[in-house]
């Protein structure tokens, strides 16, 4: 399987990617890798809120996308996180430094509209949700920067 940066994989740039590398992927399901930091953005230099899970998730979903289309000799288009019903988490924050596995496996998707059942674990983590996304192949096709 080609290899690709996560940085050519997401619709993301600089501070916004917060994914730090692939582990594995195929047709349904994506593995990655996430070193929490703090960059201002969100935390308070030591933690950020568990909440931020939902967005290592989606990002992960467009990892998926992102590999499926490079592999196809496609460019990246964007995608759209519609949200989730519930999100659960054994913790309120995620300590900068620590080392999260982010999984997300395809359960539905119909003519660029998905469902993707998402987890995160880690050390004494274990957080899960199901999202919500569309992906339509007429998006334009644009970086989103820090």
């Amino acid at each position: 399987m080609k290899k690709f940066a996560v940085e050519e994989l997401v619709p993301h740039s600089g501070k916004m990617v917060l994914l730090n590398r692939v582990i594995e992927f195929d047709e349904e399901n994506m593995v990655a890798e996430v070193i929490v930091r703090d960059d201002g953005m969100f935390g308070d230099g030591n933690t950020v809120p568990a909440w931020l899970g939902i967005e290592y998730m989606a990002q992960t979903i467009a990892a998926l996308g992102g590999m499926k289309r490079r592999l196809a000799g496609k460019p990246l288009n964007l995608g759209f996180l519609l949200g989730t019903r519930r999100f659960d988490c054994n913790v309120p924050l995620f300590d900068v430094g620590s080392v999260l596995t982010v999984s997300v496996k395809r359960l539905v998707e119909d003519q660029g509209l998905g469902v993707f059942d998402c987890r995160i674990t880690a050390d004494g983590i274990s957080a899960s949700a199901k999202l919500n996304v569309y992906q339509p192949d007429s998006a334009i096709n644009r970086v989103i920067t820090d």
